[in-house]
């Protein structure tokens, strides 16, 4: 890493500083982390998500930083076109594009037998869909400035078997397409990598609210832990900086856990 060192509250001298970065999903949770974190490292970002709401609030507390480091969108990553003109038009304003961050994602339906065929096509969309849409639209953008880094968030669930299944196989075959991608994409400068999170501990989210609500429940899905402490999204979004970087120049075609070498992906695991 060049002597750089990961930080999950600050900075690392990993030389993202200009570096034009589209985010989707970057609103809350992770995204907001991520968003937060490349803000600070002195890139200019391009962020998309559903809620207008949060991603105002989120622009509000970075003005700070320059209004200009933000460009923020409203919109759903599924809808067809909109995430194309999204990443066309934070070309334009920035200039170009240097990465890259598929964050956007999540579930619908329930066990097999419940699931419908529509909640495995929107689980797919969301999460497998959305991230080959997204590279597609901005590998001209990246092509032309001389290459660049994409970073698929996937997650432990991709290949650490738990409920629900059509989540586990979109998670999957998001791991491949990074892998994928990154020999077809390559020629060109682009690297190509995703990042699978462990179970992360957010403000509101589903196991923060079990260890208010269901504390002996949640005490026993920490054993998952070897520390007995979940991922905070915050040390996620610090390896998706460096891999965003230059000093990452080496890395292309990896799925790196960020999981605190956790076991069952939840409390309901297999």
């Amino acid at each position: 890493m060049n002597g750089s060192h990961i930080d999950p509250a600050g900075g690392t001298g990993f030389g993202l500083a200009g570096k034009r970065v589209v985010v989707t999903g970057g609103s809350r949770g992770l995204g907001e982390q991520i968003v937060r974190r490349l803000v600070l490292e002195g890139c200019f970002v391009a962020a998309c998500a559903r809620s207008e709401k949060h991603l105002r609030q989120l622009a509000e507390s970075l003005k700070v930083h320059g209004e200009s480091a933000l460009f923020i969108t409203s919109l759903d990553v599924t809808t067809p076109g909109l995430l194309e003109e999204f990443v066309a038009e934070a070309a334009s304003r920035f200039g170009g594009l240097d990465g890259i961050v598929a964050c956007a994602g999540g579930a619908r339906g329930g066990a097999l037998g419940s699931a419908t065929p529509q909640d495995w096509t929107t689980t797919w969309e969301l999460n497998t869909g959305h991230s080959a849409r997204l590279i597609s639209a901005a590998a001209p953008h990246l092509r032309a400035s001389g290459g660049g880094s994409v970073v698929i968030v996937s997650s432990i669930s991709g290949w650490k078997p738990g409920p629900q299944s059509q989540y586990g196989a979109a998670k999957a075959a998001q791991i491949h397409l990074a892998t994928s991608l990154a020999r077809e994409l390559g020629a060109d400068g682009i690297r190509v990598n995703a990042v699978s999170p462990g179970s992360m501990l957010i403000p509101g989210k589903r196991w923060d609210r079990m260890r208010t609500e269901e504390p002996e429940r949640f005490a026993a899905f920490t054993r998952e832990f070897p520390a007995r402490r979940l991922v905070d999204p915050a040390e996620v979004a610090a390896v998706i900086a460096f891999l965003l970087s230059d000093s990452a120049s080496g890395i292309s075609g990896a799925n790196i856990p960020v999981d605190r070498a956790q076991n069952a992906p939840t409390p309901d695991g297999y």
